[in-house]
């Protein structure tokens, strides 16, 4: 059994310890929270009575940003392997000195989760298998910043590299039905702010991203992926491919979906396929999960393989230090209007 703790009790805390309560050979032992109260974990007042307790693994901070990096690098000193919330620093300095200070010790993961969402793994895993040949654009208009940026680089399959990066922003009105509290009851226009951004890595491999303010909760906006490749193109869940001289051919991923109908099997996403080639399919068909926790169970699930041992990095500091200070360079472009060169290698040196 692998054990691990969480530091922070708020709304993004519990999708651990709750997802931990249905896998298998990974337990959550206990929060250190500040706010107690009835929980279904032990709570602790601070890390130091958790560990004076409780053994574990190793420990989520689910932290806001500001307090994250000294927590990150408390436990780091206490030798206990951490896996840190998005994104690991704020600013780029911040991002520096917490890369000085532990990324070469070994023992700091980020949970950076959007590329194990299924649709976004069956995406990627199609892209990397040859489906639209050489990847040279990305367009992301679905999640903020780093996330955002995290997935460019996977599809575009660029690691620590230097880029420059433009940016823009427009204000219009718009309703948002939907925040993090549920159904507002708001049904006037507010003014929310669009970010565009492009990334340019060089070599033919370029970045799009388009974010309107709480896009990923906002109904009325939708998300969208575009993976533009030598040989055709992904767009959100369709594939135009060039597949001989005189032969293009367009197919959709589908997801089979269990508890529609007279379908008695429980309500759950089985797999997600590409005609006849599964692309992902879920590893626990009888948990009732969302696309959110099921890409958390998969991030514990390589988590505790890699404490232990027996898998590689769920998602290594340094490619999440990457995706912050590309973003934060997309914000500093978009503020000024100016392009932004962001080299990651220099800094994470």
């Amino acid at each position: 059994m692998t054990s691990f703790a969480v530091i922070g009790s708020g709304f993004r805390s519990a999708i651990y310890w709750n997802v931990a309560a249905g896998l298998e050979g990974v337990d959550c032992v206990g929060v250190v929270t500040r706010r107690p109260r009835a929980l279904p974990v032990p709570a602790f007042e601070s890390l130091g009575a958790l560990l004076r307790e409780r053994t574990v693994d190793f420990v989520v901070t689910s932290t806001p940003i500001s307090v994250t990096p000294g927590v990150v690098v408390d436990l780091v000193d206490r030798a206990v392997p951490v896996l840190a919330e998005t994104p690991p620093a704020g600013s780029p300095d911040e991002v520096d000195v917490l890369w000085r200070t532990v990324g070469g010790t070994g023992l700091v993961q980020v949970a950076e989760q959007y590329h194990l969402m299924p649709l976004h793994a069956a995406r990627l895993a199609a892209v990397r298998g040859g489906l639209v040949g050489r990847v040279g654009q990305v367009h992301v208009s679905s999640t903020q910043l780093y996330h955002a940026v995290s997935l460019i680089r996977r599809f575009l399959g660029v690691g620590v590299e230097a880029a420059v990066v433009r940016g823009s922003r427009f204000v219009a009105p718009l309703v948002d039905p939907l925040d993090r509290g549920g159904w507002t009851g708001d049904l006037e226009p507010h003014d929310a702010t669009t970010t565009l951004a492009t990334i340019d890595f060089g070599g033919g491999r370029s970045g799009l991203y388009d974010f309107t303010d709480n896009q990923t909760r906002n109904l009325l906006r939708t998300r969208r992926l575009l993976v533009r490749g030598s040989h055709g193109e992904l767009s959100d869940e369709t594939v135009v491919r060039h597949v001989d001289a005189t032969t293009i051919t367009r197919t959709s991923f589908s997801r089979r979906q269990t508890g529609h109908d007279l379908d008695q099997n429980g309500y759950a996403t089985d797999h997600i396929a590409l005609g006849d080639n599964v692309y992902w399919r879920n590893p626990w068909p009888l948990q009732r999960w969302t696309d959110d926790e099921l890409a958390i169970a998969e991030l514990l699930t390589r988590m505790a393989a890699w404490v232990n041992g027996d898998g590689p990095d769920p998602y290594p500091l340094l490619d999440a230090c990457t995706d912050q200070l590309v973003a934060l360079a997309m914000t500093e472009a978009a503020e000024t209007g100016q392009p932004v060169r962001v080299d990651p290698g220099a800094v994470l040196a």
